[in-house]
């Protein structure tokens, strides 16, 4: 590893805010910065295209041309050394004739993992690794968790009252928190691959899901439903929109067929889950399903029995909390169900990242208490 530059860090930061423009839309790909220097100067640059292709490194040479060779490439990923639907942007590099290389992390995918810096050096280009490493880890946490781990970064979004709750007893929900703070939760969707409810918010709420805000209309992720029984109709909005925004249900194994079938007739995806728990499904399966499907940061909307669930499970990495300057009482509903437990060293433990204002209301950024400070809200 060779050391890095003040120069060396400040495009690398460069690199990364590149990345993070592809939050919520590359999936199945990590989300990719490239930055191109010749003589101190940018010459190319490029982050990944929605859909996972072009890479960040196709897109940055083709702009620099015949600038790229003898420069430098900044790239916040391990070039990639596997023929897919593009070929190895390792090889890219190497055609394009870029006397180094400098990237953040390694790549964990087992068709690259260290072969894209091992053909960079074979190729006699400098290699320098780990610049901008932590920040990188980050941006890519979504990437990284489900190659790891088989399944994506989970962040669980709450808005509730000072004491937790989300809704009346009647179920009245509209609205808790105000404007801004529904404005940075849009923010929130469009930087994830899927927005997940489970089937009684679908059903109480019939929410659409979709990002409203002005400039990301387009930038709605996929819409998912964990719904055991598949109770969701095929006149639901999300249903109704599945054509326009795709829509998921996660759903038993043996779910009656005949609803599985009007729901793909519909338009919705359905994947079958083994197993039962809260909502129907095991919620690990389900996040497995999930990895396998490709995506690798979802946002969990509600409600209370499916966090809880998750809680269960141990698989809520982040919370986005946002809180209104009011209180319910315990006949409202809570955001969070019952995860029975007895002795408080048993409760899930998690570090604030990140709070302030928000409009009236307070937004709280968590990260799993072993985690980094490094966590940024929506990155």
């Amino acid at each position: 590893m060779t050391p890095d530059s003040a120069a060396d860090r400040a495009f690398m930061a460069a690199a990364l805010g590149l990345a993070r423009r592809g939050l919520g839309r590359v999936w199945p790909n990590p989300a990719v910065g490239c930055v191109i220097v010749r003589d101190g100067l940018v010459v190319g640059r490029g982050w990944t295209a929605p859909g996972g292709r072009p890479h960040a490194e196709a897109v940055a040479l083709e702009r620099a041309g015949d600038l790229a060779h003898g420069a430098t490439a900044y790239v916040t990923l391990e070039p990639c050394a596997h023929h897919g639907r593009t070929p190895p942007c390792a090889d890219a590099l190497v055609r394009a004739g870029v006397a180094r290389v400098v990237t953040a992390l390694g790549d964990p995918d087992p068709r690259t993992a260290g072969e894209g810096h091992a053909r960079l050096r074979q190729a006699g280009i400098a290699v320098a690794e780990g610049t901008g490493a932590d920040a990188a880890e980050e941006v890519n946490a979504g990437f990284l968790k489900r190659v790891r781990h088989g399944r994506p970064l989970v962040t669980l979004k709450l808005a509730t009252t000072l004491d937790g709750r989300i809704a009346t007893a009647a179920g009245e929900s509209q609205w808790i928190t105000g404007p801004r703070a529904r404005q940075d939760g849009h923010r929130l969707r469009a930087a994830h691959d899927a927005i997940i409810v489970g089937s009684g918010t679908a059903l109480a709420d019939d929410p659409g899901l979709t990002c409203r805000l002005p400039g990301l209309e387009g930038a709605s992720p996929v819409r998912v439903v964990f719904d055991g029984r598949l109770r969701l109709s095929p006149e639901s909005r999300i249903a109704r929109t599945a054509g326009e925004v795709p829509a998921w249900v996660l759903t038993r194994a043996d779910a009656a067929p005949e609803r599985r079938r009007a729901l793909e007739r519909a338009g919705m995806r359905v994947l079958p889950v083994p197993g039962a728990y809260a909502e129907g499904l095991d919620a690990a399966a389900a996040l497995a399903a999930l990895g396998d499907a490709g995506l690798t940061r979802v946002l969990v909307e509600g409600g209370g029995t499916l966090a809880a669930a998750l809680l269960k499970a141990d698989a809520v990495d982040r919370i986005a909390w946002y809180r209104a300057p009011a209180v319910l009482g315990a006949d409202g509903r809570p955001g969070v169900g019952d995860l029975g437990i007895a002795h408080l060293d048993a409760m899930p433990g998690f570090r604030r990242a990140a709070w302030g204002p928000m409009g009236g209301d307070l937004a709280e950024f968590y990260t799993r208490a072993e985690e980094g400070a490094e966590c940024l809200p929506g990155s």
